[in-house]
């Protein structure tokens, strides 16, 4: 049977005979979903009108084609190396280095994270650099995290290319200032938490928090970055096993081995607002052994000026029965609801309505005094520009579909020659 197209606009005829085409199989529905496809297929001015594959595809067919679509870069068109101009090293990690770089078609301003395919594959991290790019493609569109606008490989680099903000490291202020004061650490601890918890509604655990992963952007809001060490899949009352993290802000469930849940994050937070509080992080020690020995049994040391807010917000996030830890039942909805965030208007706060207690004195994007000059001072690496193919073949099979696009930001791509 062959069936044309029919450009001619559905009558009034057409459609009472459709509607009545319908009711007569249903009325037949003794006859089986067999006859039922039997007779739509064979019906041709209904397959004019009906997109029949789409209609018996399975659901889940659709939507995994509808995320493969949206993450794909367009047929046709490539994110290169040389679309962009790399003025300033502005990080550094196990897998490569940060770099500032501005968009020549655009002129936008990005952090583009390069790594190295060799160091990954020798360390066989390969599923985490895939899992911080999964992460980063979960539609993530929240204020308080970095966003990832293009992902492209070339023979010896994967990128990701990344939201930029340049008001610093919570780290590097941290060593500046050496603790800050608490309405200070309350709107940090807040924007975190909001951020934590959105991503545990997508059933995602954060796993790394620390202020080196706590970026502030140029107007003093906080930015969680480095998806890397993210758990995927993992819904409230479910539990992992994996050891990973930074010492220093490691649960002690995580320390020992035991299955752990969401509730790792607000250990995390609670390690974080205790620094920017105390100037140090819990159970610090110099030692690794005997910092890990304190966290699993020493007790919680408090200094006297904490208000009592701070005290007890610290004691639940901070318990090392995670069954009774605060978060664990309800996740961040008992963090909002707790009297240390009294002050806080959750709604305005998501908003970006709450004026920052600090704003970074940034006078444009290449300003990097708030950007630690262990980086700054380092020169751009002369090959990060050069590699414009990206890998074909079987060179990538270590990463397959690494390469994306945001829809918005199609145009920006040059078509492949």
């Amino acid at each position: 049977m062959t069936v044309t197209h029919d450009p001619r606009p559905m009558t009034y005829a057409k459609m009472r005979g459709l509607v009545s085409f319908f009711s007569t199989l249903l009325k037949g529905k003794k006859n089986g979903f067999s006859d039922f496809i039997h007779k739509l297929v064979s019906n041709q001015q209904l397959c004019q009108h009906l997109n029949t594959q789409k209609i018996f595809r399975p659901e889940s067919s659709q939507r995994r084609e509808k995320e493969e679509k949206s993450s794909v870069n367009p047929d046709g068109s490539q994110v290169k190396p040389s679309d962009f101009d790399y003025l300033k090293v502005i990080g550094k990690g196990s897998f490569g280095k940060v770099l500032l770089a501005r968009h020549r078609k655009s002129g936008g301003y990005y952090a583009v994270k390069v790594l190295q395919k060799q160091i990954i594959v020798k360390r066989k991290e390969q599923r985490h650099v895939m899992v911080e790019r999964s992460v980063l493609l979960k539609g993530l569109q929240h204020p308080f995290l970095v966003g990832l606008h293009f992902s492209f490989q070339t023979p010896n680099t994967l990128n990701f290319v990344l939201d930029y903000v340049n008001g610093g490291e919570l780290f590097y202020h941290l060593q500046r200032e050496g603790s800050f004061p608490e309405p200070r650490a309350t709107f940090y601890a807040a924007e975190m938490a909001s951020a934590l918890g959105y991503l545990h509604s997508l059933n995602i655990v954060y796993r790394d928090l620390k202020p080196e992963n706590i970026l502030l952007d140029s107007e003093g809001h906080v930015m969680l970055t480095d998806f890397g060490l993210c758990k995927e899949g993992v819904a409230i009352g479910g539990t992992m096993q994996t050891f990973c993290g930074t010492p220093e802000y490691l649960a002690p469930e995580v320390l020992q081995g035991q299955p752990y849940s969401p509730t790792v994050d607000w250990w995390g937070l609670g390690s974080v607002l205790f620094e920017m509080l105390h100037g140090l992080p819990p159970f610090y020690s110099r030692s690794k052994a005997e910092m890990f020995e304190k966290i699993i049994h020493a007790p919680l040391k408090l200094r006297s000026g904490a208000s009592p807010a701070a005290r007890s917000l610290l004691e639940g996030l901070l318990e090392r029965d995670c069954s009774k830890r605060l978060g664990g039942n309800q996740d961040f909805v008992e963090l909002q609801s707790h009297p240390f965030f009294e002050s806080i208007n959750w709604d305005d706060l998501l908003a970006k309505r709450v004026t920052p207690p600090f704003i970074p004195k940034v006078t444009g994007p290449c300003d990097v005094r708030y950007i630690d000059p262990e980086f700054t001072v380092q020169p751009v690496p002369a090959s990060v520009g050069l590699s414009d193919r990206c890998q074909g073949g079987g060179a990538n099979e270590a990463f397959p579909g690494f390469s994306y696009m945001r829809p918005a930001e199609c145009e920006l791509a040059d078509p492949l020659s």
